[in-house]
């Protein structure tokens, strides 16, 4: 590894905080000044984790609204 991505993996950002940082990201709403607080200070493996996470999430909430609407009958 470089030792960029070393000292990157070595941040202390929070899970909680990467979290927060990937659900504002999926709505494209960033302010720049939090954007350049985040990538000094979030992990990069735990951004990666974070957006499978919030993939996953979104697709299943995205699935579970198609079964209630076919379930309701208003898509016919």
């Amino acid at each position: 590894m470089s030792d960029g991505l070393k000292d990157a993996v070595q941040r202390k950002g929070s899970f909680v905080q990467t979290m927060r940082a990937v659900a504002w990201s999926f709505f494209g709403v960033r302010k720049s000044r939090d954007y350049e607080h985040d990538v000094a200070q979030l992990n990069p493996v735990h951004v990666v984790i974070a957006g499978v996470i919030g993939a996953i999430v979104f697709i299943g909430v995205l699935v579970l609204i198609v079964n209630w609407i076919i379930a309701s009958g208003v898509a016919k």
